[in-house]
């Protein structure tokens, strides 16, 4: 979806980054609107006990405030309802809540061939590649891969950090310093918070085909985990470790995307945790308006039966910043979702 060098110089806010950066200085607000109805037999089961067809709504707010070439401030805000994602359909009542993703001061240098963009604050994980196009009108679905998620795998909030990301001619480069592991995330306000590190490197084979490889390391347990037992070693001397590849590639109307994934999850009062997650997705493009897109998911671990997901949804674009989506999920669950984006609010100088 991006070409040479995206992970050194996108993230979240890839879209609204670009064309704030247009002018020397000023401020930009950029939203992505969604709104959702969904059917499910997940939303009749305990706890929630719900009916089985509802919606919901989500609302992405990208700020850019930038000084000179150099020193900027980006931010991602998601407010959403609940259940609005599939894997808070079983979640028990209705709520909205409001996360931040992204918030984080950058000092960035380009030259010729390369690049060096420094962000501290608020960070995406930099684990992975999914995460570079959460928004709904960038996933071609309407689900988050197995992967990712709020309860499961790599959480999309954001975490307290510091993080460089780097380019030299088609290779990139991301190293990540987090107060905390993406696989139990912590907020600046929890207990059991430890420095966790993340990162990764990339290289861009030919226009639109790339290859990714990524690493994380750090303490993950907190003392109110479900999974932290009496007689258990303290928090900080546990580890995580988590390993992944990525491949992307694009051409002419294709898209694919896939991620294969492993973690290790250090214990002592029981045995020591493994499992892996992996996906493939495919998008093809049937006219400017029209596309279809599909995701097979699996994850397997060593306390657990395998659990495999798969997606289908078609897209229609009324106009350049809107798009629908109809779509199925395994369990029975089909959804409809309306995307829209636009330019809220600008001051450029």
């Amino acid at each position: 979806m991006r070409a040479v060098g995206t992970l050194a110089t996108l993230s979240l806010l890839a879209l609204p980054c670009a064309q704030a950066q247009e002018a020397n200085s000023g401020f930009e607000l950029r939203t992505t609107l969604s709104a959702e109805a969904f059917g499910s037999s997940d939303l009749t089961e305990p706890p929630r006990d719900g009916d089985p067809v509802t919606g919901g709504f989500r609302a992405m707010f990208y700020p850019v405030w930038k000084w000179n070439d150099q020193w900027s401030f980006e931010g991602a805000v998601q407010v959403h309802s609940m259940p609005y994602f599939f894997d808070e359909f079983q979640a028990p009542g209705y709520s909205v809540r409001t996360d931040i993703l992204q918030a984080h001061l950058n000092y960035s240098r380009f030259w010729k061939k390369a690049s060096v963009v420094v962000r501290a604050g608020m960070l995406s994980s930099a684990f992975g590649s999914f995460l570079l196009r959460y928004d709904d009108m960038n996933n071609a679905l309407i689900d988050k891969p197995i992967a990712y998620g709020y309860y499961g795998g790599i959480n999309p909030l954001g975490l307290a950090g510091i993080q460089t990301d780097a380019t030299y001619g088609k290779f990139d480069f991301r190293a990540q310093f987090v107060n905390s592991s993406p696989l139990n995330r912590r907020s600046v306000f929890d207990r059991d918070q430890y420095g966790n590190w993340a990162g990764g490197a990339g290289y861009t084979i030919l226009q639109g085909f790339r290859v990714g490889a990524s690493l994380l390391r750090g303490p993950y347990l907190s003392r109110n985990y479900p999974y932290f037992f009496p007689g258990e070693a303290p928090p900080n001397t546990l580890p995580a470790t988590g390993v992944g590849v990525d491949v992307s590639w694009g051409r002419g109307p294709w898209n694919v995307y896939g991620e294969w994934q492993r973690f290790q999850m250090d214990y002592h009062a029981i045995p020591t945790f493994r499992e892996q997650y992996m996906y493939g997705e495919v998008r093809r493009v049937l006219s400017p308006r029209w596309y279809l897109a599909a995701r097979q998911g699996a994850m397997t671990s060593s306390a657990t039966s395998t659990v495999r997901t798969f997606e289908a949804a078609v897209g229609f674009r009324p106009s350049p910043f809107e798009l629908v989506k109809l779509g199925y999920e395994t369990d029975k669950t089909v959804a409809i979702q309306f995307v829209t984006s636009f330019r809220a609010f600008s001051i450029a100088r």
